[in-house]
């Protein structure tokens, strides 16, 4: 007997859907975007949730519409599911997401023969699931592919397992309860992986919470080190718990970028389930911290988080309030860092960080747009910007970079800059060099060659650093020689 008539001798194939044939879960995905595009309404999931889970997850699909073609499928599951359906086997797409994204993600498939899913009055997981498939398809008249504890309940009727990626604990248990036909252990994730997506690179931002600091000449005093010290890790700590929430909010747009797609939680690597408990465990964290500080620099850090939020549910699709607010939350950083030192940030600081962060955030704004033009796409999916806005967003961009060098240049002309610097001229030569650095951020952005966050791109590139250098060293020839 040939394989292909093996094939359809052999019974149904149920396989589940969130966690095993995706690697997400579609009920917090969904919550997400409805949390984007309708707010309020989905701050009526406790509401819907004392009706039943069946209901939540029904009211939620009713006002939401998820990009089943971007979705991180288990590669290695749907080809051996693909080569079952060759053969000829019939395969049940068998979930507790609600019907409508399972006869989405079948139509798009295009290999199951049939759809068992939650609906308005059935929450289609554990017990119920059993139940639902013993009197369908009769006790182990059905072989199921799953992942998690719910699945535990499901496995014994089962006339055989396949495991996907299983959750902790459940393949020790599926093995004393179900006979296991094969195992799909994926790629292990590991901390690194979790640890990728806090996106503590990003925290280099946060060393702005030190210019207030460093700009009064204080960096010796002991105290103040410290407490800015505190402020560094409390702003980081916020700071990822951002991102995890903006990535959440951002899974459709990062699947449709060339680089973003890439992101943990887009592509599956992290669950987002992880991200969902991180969130708030992260700003404990960092409220914990600010805590210690002084009342002002809580209030600073409360500032940045309603802003960040503000920004990634409804700010960063609006055309340049993004990037005005992007240039905001530098500067927030700086303001930040005099509040835990009970340092005033001078006019000119404020100034020279306004139109620079400005700069910083067109450029990303701008190499987001550029790769997406190169893609063949002319609008930029999430965001309020065209491919003909390139032009604009440039010449902005590098017009607020040298308004920055003109504040500077006032300022080394000032009565105050004599009070810090014994040799105030020499903070001239800061000028050329951040001339030069401006022009080559955006002659590398108009080639295509900047990475889409400016501050990532000067962290890796040689001659950024080189100019990094060149100006510490003029601040201190500045200051004491």
């Amino acid at each position: 007997m040939n394989d292909q008539s093996t094939a359809r001798e052999q019974v149904p194939l149920c396989v589940d859907l969130d966690g095993t044939l995706l690697r997400t879960d579609l009920l917090i995905e969904s919550w997400f975007e409805l949390l984007k595009s309708r707010t309020l309404l989905a701050l009526m999931a406790p509401y819907w949730l004392t009706r039943g889970k069946a209901r939540l997850k029904h009211e939620i699909a009713q006002r939401t519409d998820l990009d089943v073609h971007n979705f991180p499928y288990d590669r290695e599951l749907l080809e051996y599911l693909r080569s079952q359906f060759r053969a000829g086997r019939r395969l049940v797409l068998t979930t507790a997401s609600h019907e409508k994204y399972a006869y989405e993600v079948a139509t798009h498939l295009g290999i199951f023969a049939e759809v068992i899913a939650s609906n308005r009055e059935t929450n289609l997981s554990g017990s119920v699931k059993s139940r639902l498939l013993v009197e369908r398809f009769g006790d182990h008249g059905f072989d199921y592919a799953g992942n998690a504890r719910a699945d535990l309940q499901v496995f014994p009727h089962a006339r055989q397992a396949i495991l996907v990626r299983p959750e902790y604990g459940v393949l020790r248990t599926a093995q004393k309860r179900a006979d296991i036909k094969q195992i799909f252990p994926g790629t292990p994730g590991g901390f690194g992986i979790y640890l990728r997506a806090l996106r503590p690179h990003q925290w280099i931002k946060n060393l702005l919470v030190f210019v207030p600091l460093a700009a009064a000449h204080k960096l010796g005093n002991p105290e103040l080190l410290t407490r800015s010290i505190l402020a560094f890790i409390a702003f980081g700590l916020c700071a990822s718990s951002v991102y995890l929430l903006n990535d959440l909010l951002d899974l459709p747009a990062d699947r449709a970028h060339s680089r973003k797609r890439h992101r943990p939680l887009a592509s599956g690597a992290a669950s987002v389930k992880f991200g969902v408990f991180l969130i708030p465990a992260l700003l404990a964290g960092a409220a914990a911290i600010a805590a210690v500080l002084p009342g002002a620099f809580f209030a600073m850090l409360a500032a940045y988080y309603i802003s960040t939020l503000a920004y990634s549910l409804w700010l960063k699709g609006k055309l340049m309030i993004d990037v005005l607010v992007l240039a905001g939350l530098y500067t927030l950083r700086i303001l930040a860092g005099g509040a835990a030192a009970a340092i005033v940030p001078s006019f000119w600081l404020m100034a020279f960080s306004m139109f620079l962060f400005l700069s910083l955030a067109l450029v990303k704004r701008y190499s987001e747009v550029l790769d997406l033009r190169d893609a063949g796409v002319t609008t930029v999916k999430g965001r309020g910007y065209e491919v003909m806005d390139l032009a604009t967003v440039q010449s902005l961009g590098a017009a607020a970079g040298y308004c920055a060098v003109l504040v500077l240049a006032l300022y080394i002309n000032s009565d105050d800059v004599r009070i810090n610097y014994a040799h105030p001229n020499r903070i001239w030569l800061l000028c050329p060099l951040l001339l030069y650095w401006i022009s080559r951020m955006w002659q590398r952005a108009g080639r295509g060659q900047m990475h889409d966050d400016p501050i990532v791109f000067a962290l890796k590139d040689r001659i950024s650093r080189w100019v990094g250098g060149a100006g510490l060293v003029v601040m201190l020839a500045a200051s004491w020689i």
